[in-house]
């Protein structure tokens, strides 16, 4: 549908389906996806799949109500949007008025640069480079009881049009792979995964042996860590548990929606308001080049920017739709974002991360006489400002030298706390951009987003073992 022969008969129909609509407001997307999905359990394969998904969505505002629809069959595309305006009358009764904050109608075209393309390359090509990192990771240890590998690719084109004149034809490439290796000893568990991918190609998978080698001997290796002591510790975070911690437990609370509509964190994210010291900056943007988060305008039409969210310890900035931008008086951020067609934008992040500090991890480390330094993140769980995250791999820290392995490393505490307790910010920001998973919320699961930190400090970190 999306292709160049099909494009100007599509556009040719959306030009017309947005003539005499009767709203105050409509925009429309038309999305053409290709995905390959590789899931490796050991040495069987789980999952070999291509598929293909075509469709659009309408959205129209009219007297202050949303409506929506979404569809598969382009050929009716008048019927959808006068369904979507006839949605949003009825809605309009009971919600009163919206507001989009303005932005200047777009007409553009934006076409990824390749190092290589995932297309070009064979499913038995890109199942059999899966199977090398598990033999790897399977030859590491003995202990090495399972592995698990996984390998997605989608390349989608996206067509976005709106009544104020906006035209803008998007296409979009994400890769990504990653490694988990499992040891058991007894009824000892251990994992360790690791990640790659990107947008540029599927050079970005490639070459992951010697790092496969590492993910199995480093879950070996940690099935002879004692468990952690708890207690409360000062802490070192890698830039890959950092990124985590700040995009989850700091990145949701700056999405816009949330706070609008939620009173207790409106009383807490208030501009201007110190949050941590003058050490501290976060950043979350899709103009941040080249990274899974990135692209040049969001599911609304608005360009791609860098949001400053806090600075010099302060909080200046949060993420908007045009709506959210609207309602709070503030300016569009370009983080309107759906998963597919079949979805609405809704506010969330791209790339957030912790900008560069100028502290090594050496001084970090050095005046620490009992610490822990943790590597990477399990996942973990938010509920407002609240946080508990997992450690993959985690070591002691004694007398300013990084010392023995532990295991079952659990961090909690309150963000706001901890963010005020961040006392040094390293000097080597890392973006980590790979994976086959992504953000989720309202229902929107696998959104591609990249996070990333350089090493951090924090004092004071409740750590639990189980």
């Amino acid at each position: 549908m999306l292709r160049k022969g099909g494009r100007g008969i599509v556009r040719n129909l959306i030009e017309d389906a947005l003539r005499s609509h009767g709203a105050d407001y409509v925009d429309i997307r038309i999305e053409d996806a290709a995905r390959t999905k590789i899931s490796l359990r050991g040495r069987s394969t789980d999952e070999l799949s291509v598929s293909r998904s075509t469709g659009g969505c309408v959205r129209a505002l009219a007297g202050g109500g949303w409506g929506f629809v979404s569809f598969n069959d382009t050929a009716n595309l008048k019927n959808h949007v006068a369904l979507a305006v006839s949605q949003a009358r009825l809605v309009a009764q009971a919600n009163g008025d919206s507001l989009l904050a303005p932005v200047e109608p777009v007409i553009d075209t934006i076409v990824p640069t390749l190092a290589v393309d995932p297309r070009s390359i064979s499913l038995c090509a890109k199942q059999a480079l899966l199977q090398e990192y598990s033999q790897i990771m399977l030859g590491a240890s003995p202990k090495i009881q399972t592995t698990i590998v996984r390998y997605r690719d989608t390349y989608s084109k996206k067509i976005f049009a709106s009544s104020e004149g906006a035209f803008i034809e998007q296409e979009q490439c994400d890769v990504g792979a990653s490694c988990t290796a499992i040891a058991r000893e007894g009824d000892n568990v251990q994992q360790m995964f690791i990640v790659a991918g990107g947008v540029d190609g599927y050079q970005s998978v490639q070459g992951q042996h010697d790092r496969a080698r590492e993910c199995g001997r480093r879950a070996a290796e940690n099935l002879d860590a004692a468990p952690v002591k708890a207690g409360q510790y000062t802490v070192v975070l890698d830039p890959a548990m950092a990124g985590t911690f700040v995009h989850e437990a700091f990145g949701h609370l700056s999405e816009s929606d949330f706070i609008y509509e939620n009173d207790t964190l409106r009383d807490i994210m208030v501009l201007g308001k110190q949050f941590g010291s003058p050490i501290l900056g976060i950043t979350d943007g899709a103009a941040a080049p080249g990274h899974r988060g990135s692209y040049r305008y969001d599911d609304e039409g608005t360009p791609a920017s860098l949001t400053p969210l806090i600075r010099e310890g302060v909080l200046v900035g949060r993420l908007h739709s045009r709506e959210t931008a609207g309602r709070m008086g503030e300016l569009p951020t370009g983080n309107a974002r759906a998963i597919s067609y079949r979805f609405r934008p809704i506010v969330r992040m791209t790339n957030t991360y912790i900008e560069n500090g100028s502290t090594t991890l050496e001084e970090m480390v050095s005046d620490i006489d009992e610490g822990i330094y943790a590597i990477d993140a399990y996942g973990g769980t938010t509920a407002m400002e609240m946080f508990t995250f997992s450690a993959m791999e985690a070591f002691m820290i004694r007398k300013g030298r990084i010392a023995e392995r532990v295991r079952n490393v659990v961090l909690t505490g309150n963000v706001f706390e901890t963010l005020m307790h961040i006392d040094a910010v390293g000097n080597d920001l890392h973006i980590s951009d790979g994976g086959t998973g992504g953000c989720g919320k309202g229902q929107q699961y696998p959104l591609p987003v990249s996070d990333g930190s350089p090493h951090i400090r924090i004092r004071n970190v409740v750590v639990g073992g189980h």
